[in-house]
């Protein structure tokens, strides 16, 4: 029978039905040949040339198997006319193993069809296979099938007698052209495994006059078909998924370097049409809304752990956070208040892999810490390989210099390709940013087009998210106030609140808390985020807000920004209660901050709220702000 290897190999993209494995058992002989011989002509019609539907790889192996159903077709069509009645039981038995033949056969020339023509290339040994097998299985069928003991016509048994000869003859066929263009493929990412990038004539000549792709549109499908296998494989593929990262990275540079980016309008045009889920870093990287479960998030800075370490009080917090936390001078547990007997960290290892496998499991990109030993991780992703490393420097020099000297249109594709490339991933945050990118995306900051804005605020975020980005980033004169002004007045929430979700995370950084605070009109605007913006906008104004209350020096700014009433009005809004109360319980520390708060009319209330129907963690802040 068929490997069940092609089966696995659909995935989600095409799973097959149950029906495809097992031959029905409650169809009468009558209607099993009605439908064998329905199948049959579906599957003679949908790939026959003159339809111009057979692939453009695995060309050979297709027109055999379906001059092969061809004859099971006639074969079909003559047992209408000579009736079943006095047939042999084993027809029907045969009928059976028809059926399953013939569906696996439209389920692996559906696979070939559907799927990209990179793909094939790759898989071309592999899927040769899976046709040998099937006229293996026609041979067998063939073998048992009783011609003799049935009246059909002398034309009919010889069809069927050559079609037996011809499949007992048959061999595995791999075409030859088709091998040597996979070589090839692998030849280009040998070439810049060994730090050389591939000659842009030999590409031009690979992907545009021997595969036919010639726009922008089928390239980007070349490059999402791969990337779903790699998601969709469960660490089950051939090649692996650190080698199919290289494919990909090589094929996204080919994108850049082989088609104008001009001619993307129509896929610029989808973008801007396209309405995305916005939100916290994680969420954002994500392109969904995903809520992190409160385990995994750290209680000072309320976001993703990626170091959670245990204190002695037996909470867990992220290594970053609570070492500054004890650094600034403080004795306690932030969460539970009691008293540190020591300041030893112990790395929580069981926490790290559950946050590792849910982060996998969500699609979500997880970055270690730099200094962290990668040899007590089970289950992070495959680091990229040299050649996808490669490739995407090439392709970032490539965005970088549309983003210098391109047209207002190749700008903006630049910036949100930029934004996707940084979604994931410390090296390709690290190669973006080496390559130039964090001063010419400044710029687009306070562009007039709204879709170049959105982008370039999106990749500072992205980009942000490594750690030696935050430092470009504020490094750059003006670049923190250009981000400010995106929050201040960008041209779409989405901009705005990716704005406020930038702060935050260069708030992570204890010296920038300051900086971002006394920014002009920073903690105003998070303040009327956090009042007037939507559900995720509100999310992160508050948790920005929070970071910068951890910074003792901040609470005067915070109180004449407005930040005061804002975190007090939050603590009757529902999904940022529980922050908003975080940041009043530390800003209540300070006698100017505890009187602020007490001058709101509002906050007991509100705190009483939060103590009634809070969360646990909610009613410990709520708490702590009373005090």
């Amino acid at each position: 029978m068929t490997s069940a290897a092609i089966f696995s190999s659909l995935r989600r993209r095409r799973s097959p039905s149950l029906e495809a494995f097992l031959a029905p058992v409650d169809l009468s002989s009558e209607a099993l040949l009605d439908t064998l011989r329905a199948v049959s002509r579906e599957l003679v019609s949908s790939f026959s040339v003159n339809n111009r539907m057979v692939p453009f790889f695995q060309g050979k192996n297709s027109r055999s198997l379906i001059r092969k159903i061809q004859v099971f077709s006639v074969l079909l069509d003559s047992f209408c006319e000579v009736g079943l009645s006095r047939m042999p039981s084993r027809v029907f038995l045969c009928f059976k193993e028809l059926y399953i033949v013939l569906y696996r056969s439209k389920i692996l020339l559906d696979y070939v069809k559907g799927s990209s023509k990179l793909w094939l290339l790759l898989q071309n040994n592999s899927i040769s296979g899976h046709f040998h097998d099937l006229n293996q299985e026609i041979l067998t069928l063939l073998d048992v099938f009783p011609l003799s003991e049935i009246y059909l016509s002398q034309d009919v048994k010889e069809q069927v007698q050559l079609l037996k000869k011809q499949s007992r003859k048959s061999k595995l066929l791999i075409d030859k052209k088709d091998d040597l263009l996979r070589m090839k493929f692998y030849n280009f990412l040998n070439e810049l495994e060994n730090g050389k990038v591939p000659d842009q004539n030999e590409l031009y000549s690979f992907f545009v006059e021997k595969l036919a792709i010639r726009d922008v549109k089928s390239i980007i499908f070349e490059i999402e078909f791969l990337e779903e296998q790699i998601v969709n494989c469960e660490g089950d593929i051939e090649p692996t998924a650190s080698v199919l990262n290289g494919f990909v990275a090589l094929t996204r540079y080919c994108r850049f370097l082989l088609f104008r980016v001009e001619d993307e309008e129509g896929e610029l045009g989808k973008w801007r049409r396209k309405k995305t889920k916005k939100g916290l870093i994680s969420q954002e990287i994500a392109d969904t809304f995903i809520t992190i479960p409160k385990d995994f998030c750290c209680p000072i800075l309320l976001d993703l752990m990626r170091d959670p370490v245990i204190v002695s009080t037996g909470q867990t917090y992220d290594r970053v956070s609570i070492s500054r936390w004890i650094e600034e001078g403080h004795g306690t547990c932030p969460k539970t208040g009691q008293t540190l007997f020591h300041t030893r960290l112990v790395p929580n290892r069981a926490l790290r892999n559950l946050i590792v496998q849910w982060c996998l499991a969500n699609g979500i990109p997880y970055d270690p810490p730099e200094n962290m030993d990668s040899s007590s991780e089970s289950y992070t992703a495959p680091s990229p390989s040299k050649a996808a490393m490669e490739a995407t420097k090439a392709t970032a020099d490539l965005l970088v210099e549309h983003l210098a000297n391109g047209t207002a249109k190749a700008k903006t594709v630049a910036a949100r390709e930029i934004r996707l490339l940084a979604k994931s991933g410390r090296e390709n945050r690290a190669c973006i940013a080496e390559a130039g990118a964090i001063p010419l995306l400044k710029m687009l900051l306070s562009s007039s087009d709204a879709l170049a804005q959105e982008n370039s605020v999106t990749a500072m975020l992205n980009l942000s998210i490594y750690d030696k980005n935050k430092c470009r980033i504020m490094d750059i004169e003006g670049c923190l106030g250009s981000i400010v002004g995106v929050l201040r007045s960008g041209h779409t929430i989405e901009a705005r609140e990716n704005a406020a979700a930038t702060l935050f995370s260069l708030s992570a950084v204890h010296d920038y808390k300051k900086r971002i605070a006394e920014e002009d009109g920073a903690i105003d605007a998070l303040a009327g985020l956090l009042i007037e913006g939507t559900p995720r906008g509100k999310k992160d104004a508050v948790t920005a807000l929070f970071n910068l209350s951890t910074h003792t020096e901040n609470c005067v700014r915070m109180i004449e920004s407005g930040a005061i009433t804002a975190l007090v009005g939050a603590l009757g809004c529902e999904g940022v209660s529980e922050e908003g109360a975080g940041a009043l319980a530390l800003i209540v520390r300070q006698p100017v901050g505890a009187e602020a708060v007490g001058n709101e009319e509002m906050a007991v209330a509100g705190l009483i709220g939060m103590m009634r129907c809070g969360t646990p963690r909610g009613k410990e802040s709520a708490v702590g702000s009373a005090a």
